[in-house]
């Protein structure tokens, strides 16, 4: 990524190059396969790149959960660990890091971010409430389909097309949402589950305009709203760029004024807070925190510690202050947008705009001659890994998973493989080797035949599900 900056040296160079703001103390050497190892390989796995060993891969873009690198101050910060059973000081300085940052009056650790998806989910769903969404999210459908939740997608229109420019595709529709209480009444509604960034959607972010005018709507019909607050850094940096009045606030700005219009918010440290496990639930209401801090006690762990080592808590704490400052959020997304632009100067067809934290091909544009349960999605995750070792994840039908009533798989709109980016891990170079390998796999579409499942789990099955070629 690059800006364009005046110069004084006597001549206008006109461009300059940008980088990260930040540099390399420790390395991690990588190891490159043959074609053969590959083919055993993902063989072995079941062609299913979750089940491949990590020192099998030579690029790891399966996820940015826990793959982050974390900085000197986060690992000095986890020699002041207080292990303490009760009481742990590190607890209280992840409850005042996440006070001040997101705003929220009460703090539950969680082991990671499902942990407190379930808490929120078993606190705040009646069997039979519906749960509108701005589109599913594995983990936290499943969570509130367990409770007697059922999920209704409620996101705008424009976030099932990979090709709209829209730039706020993970806004909630309104009338949608109207449509729904108006149906079954504002009593057989949870609450309204928000995800900043929409993952399933591409990393598509959500407006400021969109959490006031659900503000309202929620306050209208007394209606809860709350937050998936995984990627919410990235989303306040979405905003900070593409919505009117907001190019002069701070990232740290955007994100509490965010967060004031919800309730409450679970979060999966694991992606934007810069760490490699831990999560939390954070409430406003005093007897939704008492409800949440019993039932942490039967499921993490005492509610001082939530399942996490006295250590972990500081360095989600200190990765809270560092996810916020500007430049990070902004070398962060400009690696993504890098990999973006490479692959948009070569006509490979991916989800746009270009998301927070991944590119999304599009893998129904790389297969047109593959139905969608041959799982082209899947099929282009393991092409490239063969092609270079390079690991990636399948966002379709397989993620889908089955409808609990009928069996049959569900199809999205979406057939998406996920290149996603760790943070603050790889260098610029390796964007380059991702978007020439990709351009080779799509060079070579029309020889993919798709694959069929061979096992699948009852639940989540895109983790542990396997396949063969057709």
């Amino acid at each position: 990524m690059s800006e364009h900056v005046p110069v004084t040296t006597g001549q206008q160079l006109g461009r300059r190059s940008w980088a990260e703001p930040w540099k390399i103390k420790m390395v991690e050497p990588l190891w490159m396969s043959t074609l053969e190892e590959r083919e055993r390989a993902l063989a072995e796995a079941g062609y299913n790149t979750f089940l491949l060993r990590s020192e099998e891969v030579y690029i790891d873009l399966l996820t940015d959960s826990g793959t982050n690198a974390m900085s000197d101050r986060q690992w000095a910060g986890m020699l002041l660990g207080d292990e303490a059973y009760a009481g742990s000081r590190n607890f209280y300085r992840l409850e005042a890091a996440v006070q001040r940052y997101y705003g929220y009056a009460h703090v539950v650790p969680t082991h990671q971010g499902r942990g407190a998806e379930h808490l929120i989910s078993q606190i705040a769903i009646k069997p039979g409430q519906f749960v509108p969404g701005n589109m599913y999210f594995t983990t936290t459908r499943l969570h509130q389909e367990r409770a007697g939740g059922i999920f209704v997608d409620v996101i705008r229109d424009e976030a099932h097309d990979p090709e709209s420019l829209c730039p706020f595709k993970g806004d909630i529709d309104l009338g949608k949402l109207e449509a729904l209480v108006a149906e079954h009444g504002a009593e057989q509604i949870a609450y309204v589950s928000l995800a900043g960034t929409v993952n399933m959607a591409g990393g598509q972010p959500v407006s400021m305009a969109n959490v006031k005018a659900l503000r309202d709507f929620c306050d209208e019909h007394a209606i809860r709203l709350f937050l998936d607050a995984t990627r919410m850094v990235e989303n306040a940096w979405f905003i900070q760029e593409r919505e009117q009045g907001y190019a002069d606030k701070s990232v740290a700005e955007i994100l509490l004024e965010f967060c004031s219009y919800t309730d409450g918010a679970w979060m999966s440290a694991k992606k934007d807070s810069l760490v490699n496990i831990g999560g939390w639930l954070a409430v406003n209401d005093t007897d939704l925190f008492e409800e949440a801090r019993n039932l942490v006690v039967v499921f993490e762990g005492l509610h001082t510690y939530g399942g996490l080592a006295g250590r972990d808590m500081e360095a989600i704490a200190i990765g809270i202050e560092e996810s916020v400052q500007d430049d990070y959020v902004r070398s962060r997304i400009g690696q993504v947008y890098y990999l973006g632009e490479l692959l948009e100067a070569a006509d490979i067809p991916f989800v746009r705009p270009v998301g927070g934290h991944a590119i999304f091909l599009d893998a129904r544009r790389f297969y047109p001659h593959l139905p969608q349960d041959a799982f082209p999605a899947q099929t282009l995750a393991a092409e490239l890994y063969l092609d270079s070792g390079i690991r990636s994840m399948e966002r379709g039908v397989v993620s889908a998973g089955r409808d609990p009533e009928t069996g049959d798989h569900r199809y999205p709109k979406l057939e998406l493989t996920r290149l996603t980016i760790p943070r603050r891990v790889y260098t610029q170079a390796h964007m380059d080797v991702v978007a020439e390998a990709v351009e080779t796999v799509y060079a070579a579409r029309e020889r993919a035949r798709g694959l069929k499942l061979t096992y699948e789990p009852r639940l989540l099955r895109f983790f542990q599900a396997r396949f063969e070629p057709l």
